[in-house]
This record gives structure tokens, sequence and C-alpha cells, in this order.
């Protein structure tokens, strides 16, 4: 009997660095995170833990802002779900998405950072979760779109000093962005539900 190597039909199918990069984030949030963020409340979204902290608050002409300093503390305040929330979705995400991957009302040279891709900041959860989806969404759907050439190519001018970065480094820093928050936002549900709890 003559051995025989392997078929073409049983080889494993080829599998592209765009498919790894989304498979590793859509797990995440899929099975991870976003079913950890339902029934999300008011009061969970913009509980303090601690004193001081950062959140979502209206400033002096009534529009909610996204409290931060520049240069930011050695040692920065605490924040809450609402800031993790509107920092993943909106600057993480959403930003990075309508400025590489369109459309956008900001101007063409509006690089990635840019405020004026997504100037609305949710002040409550369901705004706050509708934001997060829709970030997520853009993302992926921009990153889908992408071959593996293009994801070795530079950012370009609109990533300013990450310019000359290849975009499959900004997939994976801002995979493990998403997963650093969200990591963060499950625990701080869970904190908030046991100080809540009779006997917690």
């Amino acid at each position: 009997m003559t051995a025989t190597g392997p078929t073409t039909s049983s080889a494993a199918p080829s599998t592209t660095w765009r498919d790894l990069l989304l498979d590793q984030l859509s797990f995440y949030w899929d099975f991870h995170l976003w079913p950890r963020l339902e029934g999300l409340t008011d009061d969970e979204y913009l509980w303090e833990p601690a004193s001081p902290a950062w959140s979502v608050r209206r400033g002096p002409d009534g529009a909610p802002r996204l409290e931060h300093e520049v240069p930011e503390p050695e040692i920065p305040p605490v924040t809450t779900i609402a800031w993790r929330m509107v920092h993943v979705g909106r600057d993480v995400f959403g930003r990075r998405a309508r400025a590489l991957f369109g459309p956008t009302d900001a101007p063409a040279d509006a690089d990635m950072f840019d405020p004026r891709h997504w100037p609305e900041t949710p002040i409550t959860a369901a705004g706050g979760l509708a934001m997060l989806d829709e970030g997520y969404r853009s993302w992926r759907a921009g990153v889908a779109a992408l071959d593996d050439e293009s994801l070795l190519r530079p950012i370009g001018p609109k990533g300013l000093e990450y310019a000359e970065f290849p975009m499959a480094g900004l997939v994976t820093h801002l995979s493990r962005e998403a997963m650093a928050h969200g990591g963060e936002i499950c625990l701080l549900r869970d904190l908030f539900r046991a100080q809540s709890s009779p006997s917690g």
C-alpha cells in the first residue's frame, strides 16, 4: 500500500492577518464585554466610586463634557463607567473610524484625534451604550474593508506623530484599549452592585 500525503480538501483554510485581528476584537466584544453591559442604568453610568473622580459632567454652558486635564496628572483620578464608555466609543473607535474611513463632518485635513469628527458626549446610559455600539461597529467595518497590504501601510498624515506607524499597529492598539477599559467597566459594575446590595 502506498502512503499518500494530505489532500487539498483536508488542508487548513488560509487566514489573513485582518481576519485574525478582527476575530480577536469581535470575540471579546460579543462574548466578554457587550453581554456584561445589559441593563446598565443611569445611576451605574454616572456612579463615582471614589472622590475625586473624572466623569461626564455639564459645563458652564450646560453641554456635557468628558473631564480631563492636559497634561494628565501623574496619578489621575478614578474614572466612571460614563467616562470610560465615552472614551472607548467616541475617542478610541469613533473618531478614528470617521477620520480614517469616513464619513465625517470634520474638515478633510482633520487628524484622527480631532474632536470635530464626533463632538457629542452622552450623559445617559442609553446614550453611552448607543455611542459605544456605533463607534465599535464603525471601526470594525472600516478595518474589515482593508486587506493585509493596507494593514502594513503607514497610517499617514491623519495619524500625526504616529503617521509612519502601520495601520495594523493602530488596530492592535485600539483593541488593547477597548479590552483594558472594558475590563474596568465590568469591574465597576461589580463594585456598584456590591455596594448597592443590602448585604454588601
